[in-house]
């Protein structure tokens, strides 16, 4: 994610608070409300088209994104969807233009450590992972730039937090920790486990070049990233996208980038420190920048970059009374495209289950409430683009809403659903304390489904998916999250499966559809989703955020801009 800083950074910062993984566990349940069926086969088969090689991995601005958006919008507009995106005329368009800044590192760059006078080569993809310039730079010469330790590369005043300590980094590269100093020990000042948004990666870019950084390494380490290094090294060494702006120096130093664990203790070992040991420095607030003496990292490479339009996809249903309130159903459709091969010499990164699951789900919503009865309130169906590149294309949107913020109503998300079987749970990426929530808990409990707060809040995952952009915005939303107690199986089965996609598929060319995938679980957890969809569509209610939330006071701000309740 790549964020322009839309509220103070000390409240956009601020832990979401969370508990630990426990269920609500309902009472005796009512019988379930009435509900569309939603079919698993066409589940089934959208997703199949969707993640086929033909569809090249879904890379915005490919061949790729073409033909997303035709099959989206033919499947949109067959279930009875109207479109809903860009004006033109008296009428709208099926997509929104996108304005992205692509940038590509034109051949293999040369990297490079000195130790002690000696020179030692890296290889893009192995021990470092180096992004494509998004600060405008049309090349990268770095020679000999000294390293910084610079703990977790936090700046947090209202925490009386510095890791930086006024040390002049021009010219110099920062290396940091991955997540937040309390993430180790479960206790501290950012929240414990659950991780703010300190601990996410684009704020560590973001910070280093608020200090004039020429460049930010962050050592990788699976457990405080949530994910292994192929995610890493398949998501930072192709192409990069951002949002265009202003003054890209401003949010991203000129190289960006992480390195493996092991390179980074062999450098500090060559420096003569201890990363062990620095490393437990860095979780108090005493810490202070060290620099790796005898060390320094060099790079070369040409940088490609243009300004393209990708497009979100819109649909829309009007409502029969309000239709200027809306509610918003999103999912992203892109994903990592073609990209470096794999063991099995696979190229092409599907994204079966990231997100063309989220997309065959906003399709068979869409025909549901195209087919039923109209609702009182507007219901749009937001297909957004570049969420692998940081959450760019639901960036853009809620910064240039086609529907006003202040007049949507909530932000249903979804992102990654479990194509298998049927669970008694269900989750959401982070526990942010709103009515929204509160509301979903309450329509799965008519379905005798217990709610599970987020089981992993270290991993930030509430920073992650596309609701954020509109929920630092103040607008109420959620990312619905697959459960992990099977009906067949257990929660044993659940976790195994997901241990498994997070290790051999998430972000990987094996994230492939699979004939014996059900589609069981998403066709149940559809009718959750629509019904409370649907019951806001047809009432007066404007959830909100607690009083204690940090985007509490983003909606209290337009509330003169609603009717009410």
């Amino acid at each position: 994610m790549k964020l322009p800083i839309a509220t103070p950074l000390a409240v956009l910062c601020a832990a979401v608070l969370s508990l630990p993984a426990i269920a609500a566990k309902p009472a005796k349940a009512p019988k379930p409300p009435k509900a569309p069926t939603f079919d698993a086969k066409r589940l089934s088969e959208e997703v199949k088209v969707l993640s086929s090689d033909e569809f090249e991995g879904r890379g915005p601005a490919t061949a790729g994104e073409t033909k997303t958006i035709d099959y989206v919008v033919a499947q949109l507009k067959a279930a009875g969807v109207q479109p809903g995106g860009d004006p033109q005329g008296n009428k709208r368009l099926w997509t929104q233009a996108v304005p992205l800044l692509r940038s590509d590192i034109e051949g293999m760059p040369k990297l490079s450590v000195t130790v002690k006078k000696k020179a030692r080569a890296l290889t893009q993809g192995n021990e470092i992972a180096v992004r494509a310039a998004l600060d405008g730079s049309k090349a990268v010469a770095i020679k000999n730039a000294p390293l910084v330790f610079a703990g977790y590369g936090v700046t947090a005043p209202e925490r009386n937090w510095d890791d930086f300590k006024n040390v002049d980094l021009k010219g110099k590269i920062a290396v940091v920790l991955i997540n937040d100093p309390d993430f180790e020990t479960g206790e501290g000042e950012f929240g414990g486990k659950a991780m703010t948004y300190y601990g996410r990666w684009t704020y560590k870019f973001e910070e280093a070049a608020r200090r004039g950084a020429v460049g930010l390494l962050i050592v990788h380490e699976t457990a405080p990233a949530s994910y292994g290094w192929a995610t890493v090294k398949n998501s930072n060494t192709n192409t990069m996208f951002d949002v265009v702006r202003d003054d890209p120096g401003s949010a991203h130093p000129t190289m960006e980038g992480w390195i493996q664990r092991d390179l980074a203790v062999s450098l500090f070992k060559s420096a003569g420190l201890d990363f062990d040991k620095l490393k437990k420095q860095a979780q108090t607030r005493d810490f202070k920048p060290v620099v790796l003496k005898g060390v320094t990292l060099s790079a070369n490479y040409a940088v490609k970059s243009e300004v393209i339009t990708s497009q979100n996809i819109v649909g829309r249903v009007d409502g029969s009374k309000k239709s200027d309130e809306t509610v918003i159903y999103s999912a992203h459709w892109d994903h990592l495209g073609v990209g470096a091969p794999d063991a099995k010499g696979d190229t092409i990164y599907n994204g079966a289950v990231d997100n063309a699951t989220g997309i065959a789900a906003l399709i068979e919503l869409g025909r549901a409430f195209a087919k039923g009865k109209r609702p009182q309130r507007s219901v749009v169906f937001l297909a957004v683009t570049a969420e692998e590149k940081g959450l760019l294309g639901s960036e853009y949107y809620s910064s240039k809403p086609l529907y006003p913020l202040a007049k949507t109503v909530a932000v249903i998300n979804m992102d990654a659903f479990d194509p298998g079987g049927v669970s008694r749970d269900f989750t959401t990426s982070g526990s942010a304390k709103q009515e929204l929530l509160d509301e979903l808990i309450a329509t799965g409990q008519r379905w005798n489904l217990n709610y599970v707060t987020d089981p992993k809040p270290e991993a930030g995952h509430f920073f992650r998916s596309d609701h954020f952009p509109f929920a630092k915005r103040g607008v109420p939303a959620i990312s619905f999250g697959s459960g992990e107690d099977k009906v067949e199986g257990g929660t044993a089965a659940g976790k195994a499966a997901e241990e498994t996609y997070t290790r051999d598929r998430y972000h990987q060319p094996a994230d492939e559809w699979e004939a014996s995938w059900t589609f069981g679980g998403i066709a149940r957890d559809l009718q959750i989703l629509y019904t409370l969809g649907n019951d806001l569509a047809n009432s007066r209610r404007w959830p909100n955020w607690s009083e204690d939330s940090e985007f509490r006071g983003q909606r209290d701000e337009t509330a003169d801009q609603r009717p009410a309740k």
